[in-house]
């Protein structure tokens, strides 16, 4: 028989340590290390290698053949649908993130009745809340007539049991996969190994049926989901819910998916009712702007296949300071420093006498490179104290050397923009084919001073305090 071991399992990053420390080697957390016996499995023995079963030969196949769509499960909501690549897939397993309170329970509530009342069977399962809890938030959403299934279960082998029975269903839903535990495995609730094995458990239940699951997963003080990493390994797709708690909307991000387009968003607004799909959300983000103030600049941005602009806004202001502040909101705070180098070094714009403070408006976070050449124009509205015109639009990636790159879909983001009523657009030449009603101003690679000058009124290379 094999010899049973112990081994200890941070429970923040799922590293395992042959004897317990008070501090994790790999992720440098505190007292995360907790003792989890383990029953001898491969390489624990030469008895395990005795006892292993026998593997049985498996038909290999060529690359070439006929491929078949994933078939899938249309929400009807469509900003859902968008982040999943157009529903949910049969026999996938999908994992929704996100900050508590920030509305995955409702979104899902919402998901699955639109989904029961196209007649397809619906489940939901929650190990945080008792099913009265979960009818009362149905009700307040207009969803407590719909056929979906309730239960309040948080141990694995007793949802298999009770799924078994009647119709396969067509979406089971698991809030949340850090309350439940399996007979398979001898620890806690929500620790790394009870996570890794429910998670293993029901991903082999979708596999083996067709059955679409919604896995729920808490999200830690970093922002990543809480739990083993390896979970985000082995589901199809993983979605974050993201938002502020002092804005309305809400952002819908996909981050992995195996049968559709990654960097996907679907936007939200939360009300008293529930969430509503936001079909033009640069109108949301540019509802409140002011036109004629400095330092604000339109960024035509790219999500996905979605074009988004926002209004990025900065305030240049003197400081008393020896050393200036620079805080960045909604933006990467290295590419603000690298920006500011880039602008004082070939622009002859200076910056070190003064505060500087960027925010893009919102809410937003903005992680491509493109906005380089709107924080730019922003900056210099806001040094010189002049307002950018209120129809125009800027886009570009800005080098080191202050070369001013092209960037991809230049002609998706000045339809969007043409869309919104802006009639002009500043970005780097060589973008490609931009054929269009609205009027663009390109400039060369090396021309990023040439752009300063016309925003300041100024002269090339004329210092501006």
């Amino acid at each position: 028989m094999a010899k049973s071991r112990v081994q200890f399992i941070c429970q923040n990053c799922g590293s395992v340590h042959n004897r317990w420390a008070g501090k994790c080697d790999s992720c440098g957390e505190w007292n995360t290390l907790v003792e989890e016996g383990t029953a001898g499995g491969i390489g624990s023995g030469p008895a395990s290698m005795r006892n292993a079963r026998k593997g049985r030969a498996v038909t290999l196949t060529s690359l070439s053949g006929e491929i078949e769509d994933a078939p899938r499960i249309a929400s009807g909501i469509g900003e859902l649908d968008r982040a999943t690549g157009g529903g949910f897939v049969r026999g996938s397993a999908l994992l929704v993130g996100g900050d508590p309170g920030i509305g995955k329970s409702t979104l899902l509530t919402q998901a699955a009745a639109a989904l029961a009342r196209k007649g397809h069977r619906v489940v939901y399962v929650s190990g945080e809340e008792a099913v009265a809890q979960i009818r009362l938030r149905a009700q307040r959403l207009g969803a407590a007539d719909t056929p979906v299934e309730l239960a309040a279960e948080t141990n694995v082998e007793d949802i298999l049991a009770t799924i078994a029975e009647g119709r396969r269903p067509d979406l089971l839903i698991l809030d949340s996969i850090q309350t439940l535990w399996t007979d398979l495995a001898d620890s806690a609730p929500g620790t790394v190994t009870q996570v890794r094995a429910s998670a293993q458990a029901m991903i082999r239940y979708a596999k083996s049926t067709g059955a679409a699951i919604v896995l729920v997963g808490h999200v830690t003080k970093e922002g990543q989901i809480a739990g083993p990493r390896v979970v985000e390994h082995m589901v199809d797709a993983v979605l974050y819910f993201e938002g502020e708690g002092g804005h309305h909307y809400r952002i819908l991000r996909t981050v992995k998916n195996r049968f559709g387009p990654t960097d996907e968003i679907g936007v939200f607004e939360m009300s008293d009712k529930g969430l509503r799909e936001v079909a033009n959300p640069s109108e949301l983000f540019l509802g409140e702007r002011h036109a004629k103030a400095p330092g604000a600049a339109v960024f035509a941005g790219m999500e996905g296949t979605r074009p988004v602009l926002v209004e990025i806004q900065a305030l240049v202001a003197p400081s008393p300071l020896g050393t200036p502040r620079r805080a960045v909101v909604g933006w990467d705070s290295a590419r603000l420093s690298m920006i500011l180098a880039v602008l004082e070094a070939h622009c002859g714009v200076r910056f070190a006498q003064n505060d500087v403070y960027l925010n893009v408006a919102g809410g937003y976070r903005i992680s491509e490179p493109a906005a380089d050449l709107a924080v730019a124009a922003a900056l210099v509205s806001s040094l010189t104290g002049l307002a950018l015109p209120a129809d125009c639009v800027y886009f570009g990636e800005i080098s080191l050397s202050g070369a001013v790159r092209p960037v991809a879909h230049a002609q998706q983001r000045l339809k969007e923009a043409e869309k919104l009523g802006f009639g002009q657009a500043v970005l780097p030449a060589g973008s490609g084919d931009v054929a269009g009603s609205i009027a663009t101003r390109s400039f060369q690679p090396d021309a990023l001073a040439d752009l300063v000058a016309r925003i300041a009124g100024t002269k090339r290379g004329h210092e501006a305090d």
